[in-house]
Order: structure tokens, then C-alpha cells, then sequence
């Protein structure tokens, strides 16, 4: 561990605590002795002291109880936080009523006691959080082992440690190691717990990184003693509680002196102590024989049922949400050429931006159609190239969709339910999503949770399984817990972290590129996750190009010195906000009338490292923050970073370390090609963005000629049906449609691990995807000339070939040719191209496809897609009626095109026109009235109403007279 040096400025801080203190303990009573002296009655007062007139000298008698009261009071402050600072065991008690006084006499204690030891456990940190025992000693969390976890702590507390956090520099003092001989009795070590040394306290990864060569491996240290009583009684249950006198086996290779003792030959222990190692030593697994180990072995692995379960070999693999990742079978594979790994293995990342991505490129396209966007002409957005396809590829392949739909129905479900039995939110500081069950870690105990939610390890872990999670539905509630990010993955469990609940500053630190991979990873799921309704992320330092992700909620600041004047702001309006409304957390106001407008997160990323002063700045902000829904992530270069609560590292390796909180992640990282790549696909789909070439053409064109007859024709719009082939036989013949489908929708090429996803999106083995793949070319057979039906492009994304065609691909050739080919020219051939389309036209798409299956659409925008090009293709051919005054070929062709698009408002105007037209006012006010009757309590859109205004002035009475 790093020395800190003590400046001059310490001694300042010392000086002044102590003067103060010796102000507020000795110069109050004091002076209240000897200028005012003692304000009580000298006897039992009578029932005529009740009726005297109330004077000054009264009236200061009163406050001068008051003020020995307080006196009192803050001497007790005083006492409480020099005992925890002195003894470094556990968090300082709750003076009663204390609040600022108790607040004031732990920055006093620390400023004085700063410049005699080190600061490390003066406040309790991160070695500390939740240590606070009941009558019984249980720890009040989960065992580090059993359920990877972040430690509890109670919030009041939590804010004062960041606050006395604040005042110091940093940590420091280095542990004193003796030198000496090590006995040893065959292959087996003890280490007995040594009691605090100044600030310092021992911890299991210093154990191992001192007598191991390596802290990561005090999770063996921490296996070989989990649940062995120790001399006082008790039992390590979490690798983070440990107490003084405590014995510790060690692995056979423990080395350091003779701090590795043995009750034989340890000859500056005493008789008591060697005798306690001992009997500690019969307790061991060692001692029990095979069977004990066995047993033990099981217990120790979460045999219980309150622990979370870790898929054991026989289960298949998951990725911490539920969704089974294929195995790889066989030195060949369709699958050979790669994706990015860092989305593959992140699925609720993935899903995000992928959604994010979806309604992007929706919002364009509807801007297009109704001409938002001047300049911009066409219907199918830019076809990705290059790295951007590899990128969107892997989205579709590692997004689950299903389980960001899960977590964020089951949060909200909670709160709901919560809500309706009158009780407060909890505080929540992670969520574990382990083979699709979802486990919160509370702050600190909140009693029962509400059904179907089950009490998990401990008080402090509530758990919904997966199959009780499936029955929630969409429900009318805010999102209660915004703030959850995903950090990386733990024994195949998904680690959550919940930013705007973390008492303090969290900090990371690591090399450069790391920590950007990291920021950046928790940046883009921040603005594009699922379970969150509105929030503010604000970015310093970097990701200045991340904007595009979600304008709304991204902003980017230049320097720090903005960063503080900004939150400075914000701390001070939201402190009054709470107070104003009557709220002592967000999580109160979330469950408030208010909860769909306010109390939305704010979560700052800071990626450069705060100079000194402003570290002890942001510290002091982050105080309060979790009360206020504020939360900091910020990088550090060395990992010591001033008010920090909970420290992580993220290593070359790609490793998330918290060994204090008892984390080792793979850690969730967005590497800048990635996030380049990432940006690109939502730049190319931003509405806003005006093209100058020309219209984007359909990404397949279809000979439309007697000549272009196709070998191989579907027809997706409307019911599914195949022309040209035989029907497969079995039960596959469901993902060869499938499959085919989805290849007639990507022209461009699809990537077999696209193809396998989509077809079985809990994971399947190359094996099974290359034998479907064999029988969908064998299906589709070959072109007279020999050439497989089903190929390769030079990617090695599969593609069809030109004689394997579908009516949309012809539905959009016959639109393109008519609106930009023959039909410009020709007015008789425009007419008939789009009628010829119009007739294809037979419903919605794939409109008898089987429940359960094409799951895949759902990353589509060919749902929107349709109806635009349907409700294009049906006004163009109105316009062309209507050029010849035949208003009733006009009004049949819309209303052909309102069949598969009946909510664009565009067909319905041309409809009001073109029957105003015949000159039938009845048949007029009909199709108003059924206007008004579709519209339901929204109304009719403002442009509609100025337009049966123009056309039939009489309908809003008429529609009065009915209404």
C-alpha cells in the first residue's frame, strides 16, 4: 500500500479541528458556568411558579438549557466517533436526533486525527460496508462466495463517510511485516488475524498478497475457513468480516515469516493462542476424512436455497440473462469469419441499442413519407458496410431483447406492488441477473418482499425467479431503479450496478484505452437501456460522439471546472425539490403522483482525473447524491482518488477487480472501433440528416418482364406462400419458411450467426445451424446453369440468388418503376405499374405466421415500411385518377391502401377530397362521422379537422347532434 505523506496543510486542518473542538467541548460549558450559571430551579418549583410572568432572565434560563442540551448532545457525537476512529471496527454509532451535530464531530475527528495515522479506516470504506452486527453477530449480507455482492450499508451512514472521505487526501500506511522463521506441519499453515495497526486493518487480499504473491487468491484463503467456528464463537461467513484473533488455514504454499503460524513451533505465540490453533485445525476438512470434504464441499457451493444457484456442468450455458450461448462444435464453422466479441457478450447493451437503433431509423423513415425532411426521398435506409455491418450484425446476434423486457416489467412490478401495500421504495445498490432469475441487493434490510418476490440469501436480497418474472405484464408505473447499468458478468451471473443508489464517488482506474472501453460500454446502455423512463447523462472527457446515441439524454461538458458549477447547481435544486415536496429520497418521489415527470436520475461520467482539489469538490457533492438521484463514475490513473466509496480497477486482461467488495468481473467494455462503428449506424439513420444524392432505390430490383418470370416466388404480404418449390416434410419444414423469409427481407446478405439467432434466439450449436443450412440449399435446390439457389457473397454472408424472389421485393420494383423509371415517362404505364402493385397488396406481413415464431421481426422496420410503401403506392395511383376528374377509381384505390395502412393520416385526406369531389355531401358527412368515431378520445389531428373545415363546414355540429 501507498504512504501518504502529510502536508502542511493537514497540520492547518489538525490545528483548527482541535481548537474547534476544544471550543465547542470546554469554552460552551464553560462560559455558560461562569456567565450565566446554573438555569434550573434550586428547588422543587409550586403550583404559583407556574403563573409568574415570564421574563428575560426566564426566557434565558430556557435557552441556556437548550444550549447544555446541545452541548450534550454534540459531546456525544464527539465520544461515538473517536471510539470508531480509535477502535477502526465497524461504522460509528447513530446518536439519536443527531443528523449535522454527528456530521460536524466526524469531520472535526478527522481533520484532527489525519495528521497521526492514516484515513483509510478512520471512515468506514469499502473493507467496512455492512459490517454492523445484530445482538447475535449475523452479518446483515450474502456471502461473498455464494452470490458475488456488493456490501450493505445504511444510507445516513453511507453520506457521512463520503463526507469525512472528503476531507482527506487519500489512503495510506503500509502494514509492518516481521521477519522470521515459519514452522510448518506437513502441508498445512495458519495465520491468526492481527488487530489494527494505526488505520490499518487486515483483509484476506492482503493476506494472500503478502504470504501468496497474489490478493486474487484470497478466495482460496477464504474457501478453506468459510463457516469454521472461530475462538470467539463466530464464523467467517464474508471475506470482507474479519476480526482480530480470528485463525486462518493457508494454502500449503503460504510463505512470509512469522506471521504464518504453527501452535508447535511458533515461539512468540502464547500457550492460549497455540492451544486455540489447535482445536481450529481438528475442524478442517482435512480432519473430517473423504466424507467431510465432500459434504463440506457441497455446502460450501451454495447447497442451500437461499443462495443464488450457479449452472453446474450439466446445464447449458447461459450468459447471466437467461440466454443460452451456442457451443462450438467441430474444427469448421459457418461461423468463422468474426463478429465483435464485445457485443456478442453483452446482451442487454445490445438489445438497447439495437431498439435504439430501430426507432431511429423508424423516425426517418416516417419523416421521409410525410415530407419532415426536405431533399430526403425513399423508403429503405443506408445498407451498412464494412465495420458498421460487423457491428449491426452483432447486435442482432447478441441482443436479448426478451431480457431487457423481463427486468424492466419485473422492476416496475416491484414497484407497483410496493405501492399498493403503501411502502417505500428500497435502495438498491445491484442486481444480479443469474440464468434469467433477477436478485436485488438492498442497502439494508426492508422487511417481506411483495409476492411473487421471494426473501433471497439474506434480508438483504429479494429474488424473482424467472418463470414468476414471465407473468408480469406492461404495467403504468415509472421506472423505479433508472440508474442499473451492467458491469460485466461473475460465474455466469450478470452484475448490475445501480450508479445514482452508490454512497459516494465510485472510481476506476486502469489504462487509459481500458477505462474509455468501460466509460464508454456504460455510457451508450445508460442511454439506451430498456428499464428506464427519462434521465440525464452527463460526459466529461470523453464521448463527445456519443451523442448521437440519445440526444435527449446525453450531454457533453468540456472541462471539470464546468462539471462542478453545473452539479453545484443541481444539488442545491434538488435538495429543495425534496424539501418542497415533502420527500426524504427519489425513491419516495418515484412512487409520488409525480413519478412520470421527475426525479429522474442524473448520472455523471467523469473519465479524466480530477486534480486534488477537484476530487475533494466532487466528493463533497457526492455526499448526498444517492438521496438525490445523483450519480459518479469517475477515472483515476493511480486508484486513489479522494471520497471515493467503492474503487474498481479494470485490468489489460479485460478484468473488473473490486477486491474489497469482493468482485473479480468480465468486465462489459465498448472498444473504440466498436463504438465508432456504433455511432456510424445511428449517424447514417438520424432524421435530421438531409441526403443529397438521389433516392434510395430498393436494395433488390425485380425484372418485371415476361422475360424476369422468377424459378422460386413467396408471397410474404399477406399469408405466407411459396410457388415454385415442394413443401418440406417434418417438423422442419417450419424453419426452412422461416429462414427463407428472412433471407427475401436482407437482399444485401445475412450472416449465418444472424440466421441461427434469429431462428433459435436461446443459442444453438454450429452443428445444428450447418445442418439447415445444408437442407435449406437442398430445398431450394439450383439454377438451370448449376448455380446453388442459396450462395455466398464475398463476406461470407449468405445470399439468394436473383431467381428466388418475393411479391414485396415486386410490390417495391413495380413502386420504383412507376414513381422513377418508365412510368415518369409514361402515364399510361404509370398506371398500370401501380395498379398492378396495389393488386399484390393481400394484407399485413406474413399475416398467418405461427405464434412463437419470427420473434426476429421485432429488429425489423419492414412492419413500417409497408404501410408507407402501400399508402404511397395507393395515393400515387389516386393522383393518377384524380389528373382524369374519376374521383371513384380514386376513392377505390384508397381505400385498397387503407386495408394494410389504415392510421396514415395522408390516405385519409385524399379520401375527404376525393369524395368531396363526387359531390355527395351525405356520403361526405358519413365518412366524417366515422372520421370522429376512429379518432376515439384523442380527437381528430389538428391538419384533418382545418381540412373537413375547408370541405364540410356543417361537421362539427352534425357531430354534436350525434355525440
Amino acid at each position: 500500500m501507498r504512504i501518504r505523506r502529510r502536508s502542511f496543510g493537514d497540520f492547518v486542518k489538525a490545528f483548527f479541528a482541535f481548537v474547534a473542538l476544544a471550543v465547542l467541548l470546554v469554552g460552551v460549558p464553560g462560559a455558560l458556568a461562569t456567565q450565566i450559571g446554573w438555569p434550573l430551579p434550586d428547588g422543587v418549583p409550586s403550583f404559583d411558579w407556574l403563573q409568574q410572568e415570564i421574563t428575560v432572565h426566564t426566557f434565558l434560563n430556557i435557552l441556556t438549557v437548550v444550549v447544555w442540551l446541545a452541548w450534550a448532545q454534540f459531546t456525544a457525537c464527539v465520544l461515538v466517533e473517536m471510539k470508531a476512529a480509535l477502535s477502526g471496527i465497524g461504522v460509528p454509532g447513530r446518536v439519536p436526533g443527531a443528523g449535522p451535530s454527528q456530521l460536524l464531530a466526524r469531520q472535526l475527528v478527522a481533520a484532527l486525527l489525519l495528521v497521526g495515522a492514516t484515513a483509510a479506516s478512520f471512515t468506514p470504506g469499502l473493507s467496512q460496508l455492512g459490517n454492523s452486527y445484530d445482538a447475535n453477530q449475523k452479518p446483515t449480507v450474502a456471502a461473498a462466495q455464494a452470490t458475488p455482492g456488493l456490501f450493505a450499508q445504511q444510507q445516513e451512514q453511507a453520506s457521512g463517510a463520503a463526507a469525512a472521505l472528503a476531507e482527506q487526501a487519500s489512503h495510506a500506511a503500509a502494514h509492518a511485516e516481521a521477519g522470521g522463521s515459519t514452522a510448518q506441519q506437513g502441508d498445512t499453515k495458519f495465520y491468526r488475524i492481527q488487530p489494527p495497526e494505526g488505520r490499518h486493518h487486515d483483509s484476506l487480499w492482503e493476506i494472500a498478497q503478502r504470504h501468496l504473491g497474489d490478493g486474487r487468491r484470497y478466495k482460496e484463503i477464504f474457501e478453506l475457513n468459510k463457516d469454521r467456528v472461530q475462538p470467539d464463537g463466530s464464523k467467517l461467513s464474508e471475506a470482507s468480516l474479519i476480526r482480530p484473533g480470528w485463525i486462518m488455514e493457508m494454502p500449503g504454499d503460504a510463505r512470509g515469516g512469522d506471521l504464518v503460524e504453527m501452535p508447535d513451533e511458533a515461539p512468540n505465540v502464547s500457550p492460549d493462542v497455540q492451544q486455540q490453533i489447535s482445536d481450529y485445525a481438528r475442524t478442517g476438512d482435512h480432519a473430517q476424512g473423504a466424507g467431510g470434504t465432500e459434504g463440506g464441499s457441497d455446502q460450501a457451493h451454495g447447497g442451500g436455497a437461499t443462495h443464488v444457484s450457479v449452472p453446474d456442468q450439466q446445464r447449458p450455458a447461459h450468459d447471466g440473462t437467461g440466454h443460452q450461448q451456442a457451443t462450438p462444435v467441430g474444427a469448421e464453422s459457418d461461423s468463422a469469419f468474426g463478429l465483435p466479441e464485445a457485443l456478442l457478450t453483452a446482451p442487454l447493451l445490445a438489445a438497447g441499442l439495437l431498439g435504439a437503433l430501430g426507432r431511429r431509423r423508424r423516425q426517418a423513415l416516417w419523416q421521409s413519407a410525410f415530407g419532415a425532411v426536405g431533399g430526403r426521398r425513399g423508403m429503405e435506409p443506408p445498407t451498412p458496410s464494412g465495420d458498421a455491418q460487423d457491428v449491426q450484425d452483432a447486435l442482432l446476434v447478441g441482443a436479448d431483447p426478451e431480457g431487457v423486457r423481463l427486468l424492466d416489467r419485473s422492476l416496475r412490478g416491484l414497484a407497483a406492488s410496493l405501492a399498493e401495500e403503501s411502502r417505500p421504495l428500497p435502495v438498491v445498490y445491484a442486481a444480479w441477473l443469474s440464468n434469467g432469475d433477477l436478485h436485488l441487493q438492498l442497502a439494508q434490510p426492508a422487511g417481506k418482499p411483495p409476492a411473487p418476490w421471494q426473501q433471497g440469501q439474506d434480508q438483504t436480497f429479494w429474488m424473482l425467479s424467472r418463470t414468476d418474472g414471465e407473468r408480469y405484464e406492461d404495467i403504468d408505473t415509472a421506472a423505479p431503479y433508472p440508474g442499473l447499468v451492467s458491469l460485466g458478468t461473475m460465474d455466469d451471473s450478470r452484475l448490475l450496478l445501480n450508479l445514482e443508489a452508490v454512497p459516494g464517488i465510485v472510481s476506476l482506474s486502469g489504462r487509459e484505452a481500458d477505462r474509455a472501453a468501460v466509460f464508454a460500454s456504460v455510457a451508450a446502455e445508460l442511454a439506451t437501456n430498456g428499464w428506464s423512463d427519462r434521465m440525464t447523462i452527463t460526459l466529461v472527457g470523453f464521448g463527445e460522439d456519443l451523442t448521437p446515441l440519445a440526444p435527449n439524454r446525453i450531454r457533453h461538458l468540456e472541462d471539470i471546472e464546468a462539471l462542478v458549477e453545473t452539479m453545484e447547481a443541481e444539488t442545491r435544486q434538488r435538495r429543495g425539490a425534496l424539501g418542497a415536496a415533502g420527500h426524504d429520497s427519489v425513491l419516495t418521489g418515484r412512487t409520488g403522483p409525480a413519478q412520470h415527470t421527475r426525479w429522474a436520475p442524473h448520472l455523471v461520467l467523469l473519465a479524466a482525473q480530477p486534480s486534488a482539489e477537484d476530487a475533494v469538490t466532487l466528493a463533497e457533492l457526492a455526499a448526498d447524491a444517492s438521496r438525490l438521484g445523483i450519480g459518479y463514475l469517475v477515472g483515476t490513473e493511480t486508484g486513489d482518488l479522494p471520497g471515493a466509496a467503492w474503487e474498481m480497477e479494470i485490468t489489460g486482461e479485460g478484468k473488473l477487480l473490486a477486491p474489497l467488495l469482493g468482485l473479480e468481473l468480465d468486465a462489459q467494455v465498448l472498444p473504440v472501433a466498436q463504438q465508432r462503428a456504433v455511432v456510424e449506424l445511428f449517424v447514417e439513420s438520424d432524421p435530421e440528416r438531409e441526403s443529397d444524392g438521389p433516392a434510395t432505390a430498393p436494395p433488390f430490383l425485380v425484372d418485371i418482364s415476361e422475360q424476369g418470370r422468377p424459378a422460386v416466388y413467396a408471397r410474404l404480404v399477406g399469408p405466407y406462400e411459396i410457388i415454385g418449390l415442394d413443401t418440406p416434410d417434418g417438423e422442419r419444414s417450419g424453419l426452412l419458411h422461416e429462414a427463407l423469409a428472412l433471407l427475401l427481407l436482407h437482399r444485401e446478405g445475412v450472416h449465418p450467426r444472424v440466421l441461427s439467432s434469429a431462428l433459435w434466439p436461446r443459442g444453438v450449436t454450429d452443428d445444428v445451424r450447418s445442418a439447415l443450412l445444408d437442407r435449406l440449399r437442398i430445398w431450394l435446390g439450383t439454377d438451370p446453369d448449376g448455380t446453388p439457389r442459396l450462395g455466398r457473397d464475398a463476406s461470407g454472408r449468405l445470399t439468394l440468388a436473383k431467381s428466388v424472389v418475393s411479391d414485396l421485393d415486386v410490390l417495391r420494383s413495380l413502386y420504383h418503376e412507376a414513381t422513377q423509371g418508365k412510368g415518369v415517362d409514361s402515364r399510361a404505364v404509370r398506371g398500370r405499374l401501380l395498379t398492378d402493385a396495389l393488386v399484390l397488396v393481400r394484407g399485413p406481413l406474413l399475416a398467418d405466421r405461427p405464434e412463437g415464431r419470427y420473434r426476429w421481426l421485432t429488429h425489423e422496420i419492414v412492419d413500417a415500411q409497408l404501410p408507407l410503401l402501400v399508402a404511397d403506392t395507393g395515393l400515387a395511383l389516386c393522383e393518377f385518377h384524380m389528373e382524369k376528374g374519376r374521383a371513384e377509381k380514386a376513392i377505390e384505390a384508397l381505400n385498397a391502401a387503407l386495408r394494410t395502412a389504415p392510421a396514415d393520416e395522408r390516405l385519409w385526406h385524399e379520401l375527404l377530397r376525393a369524395t368531396h369531389a363526387t359531390g355527395d355531401s351525405e356520403r361526405l358527412s358519413g365518412l366524417a362521422a366515422d372520421l370522429v368515431g376512429r379518432s376515439g378520445a384523442r380527437g381528430l389531428p389538428p391538419r384533418t379537422e382545418a381540412l373537413l373545415d375547408e370541405l364540410l363546414p356543417t361537421w362539427r355540429d352534425a357531430t354534436a347532434a350525434t355525440g
